[in-house]
């Protein structure tokens, strides 16, 4: 007998050895990693090979101080949406609207969203950096200095998107009100970030991109539009409009979504929500659903006990964050 291995039989092992390598370095590499800066081409999201791609992740609840989002503020939360649930992008509502939020906060904001911010570039995921507002065209002043502020600190990495104004409302008018303000916010950012994505919301809460593809935003290169929608309510009629602003060659991003009515509560609404991820999977869209928080209602990921750090077992999630966390895990980028 003996211990020595058949000269025959070592390039076979050494091939094999290299093989389970390769394959191991592959299965571990990061989103960031592998795509790199991104940029919109043809009205699509395509990484540094110029290849279209799909980001899944969950998006933050509005980072207000004394709201129940702002406990998941955090780097271990964000560490475990990335090893956990597989996420390649997360999104991070920065409160700027109601109480609590940036605009009289402004310090205690400001250190939530950069916590995250930061934990989302060490774990090498894409990390959207939202104005969450309703009413941005009121305070366009502290808009731009905020994303300066980011601009400056973060803009040089690729893992930033810049989401510039959450929801605007019914009545707030693309061609007079949202537009001229998107232009402004982009323009500042653009003086220091030339080429990271940016975001512009849509009216009636980021759903009529129908309206913006017949008036979009021109001589400026990668940008994308806003689609939300929450499955219980919105259904065929707005996947319809979507269609028309992708036919128009507009490039969109669905930065939030839910499986639950607009509210953002009532049940999982399974048959809708399967019909819009159809969608999205054909259109090679990137999305963010909602929400990491802890609040009573139908869009919570998390049960009231489950840990506000993670990770978690499924018996801390609540019906609809364990369907979520299974489509963002099966997702992948």
């Amino acid at each position: 007998m003996t211990n020595r291995i058949s000269m025959g039989l070592l390039p076979k092992l050494v091939l094999t050895m290299l093989a389970l390598s390769s394959f191991v370095s592959l299965a571990n590499i990061t989103p960031v990693a592998k795509h790199g800066a991104l940029a919109i081409k043809n009205g699509q999201l395509v990484n540094q090979n110029h290849q279209a791609i799909s980001l899944a992740g969950p998006s933050l609840f509005w980072s207000n101080n004394g709201w129940s989002g702002e406990e998941f503020y955090s780097e271990e939360v964000i560490t475990n949406i990335t090893k956990q649930w597989q996420a390649s992008i997360v999104r991070v509502a920065m409160g700027a609207d109601f109480k609590g939020s940036y605009l009289t906060f402004p310090k205690d904001n400001l250190k939530k969203a950069t916590q995250v911010i930061e934990a989302a570039i060490a774990n090498n995921i894409y990390v959207i950096i939202d104005w969450h507002s309703h009413h941005a065209e009121r305070d366009v002043d502290k808009a731009v200095h905020f994303f300066q502020i980011m601009a400056k600190k973060y803009g040089h990495l690729p893992h930033i998107i810049y989401e510039i104004y959450n929801e605007p409302l019914k009545n707030t008018d693309w061609h007079t009100v949202i537009k001229p303000y998107a232009i402004e916010v982009i323009k500042a950012i653009r003086e220091i970030d030339k080429d990271n994505i940016i975001l512009v919301g849509t009216q009636s809460w980021s759903q009529d991109v129908d309206i913006s593809a017949k008036n979009p935003i021109k001589n400026v290169k990668n940008i994308a539009y806003s689609l939300h929608f929450y499955a219980g309510t919105h259904k065929k009629e707005l996947r319809q409009k979507a269609q028309k602003a992708l036919n128009a060659g507009l490039a969109l991003f669905v930065s939030e979504w839910g499986s639950v009515t607009a509210n953002g509560d009532g049940a999982v609404d399974y048959v809708e929500t399967e019909k819009w991820l159809a969608f999205i999977r054909k259109n090679k869209l990137s999305h963010c659903s909602w929400a990491l928080s802890r609040k009573n209602e139908g869009a919570a990921i998390f049960n009231a006990d489950a840990s506000i750090t993670g990770p978690w077992p499924d018996e801390q999630l609540t019906e609809n964050g364990r369907y979520l966390k299974k489509i963002i895990s099966n997702w992948g980028y």
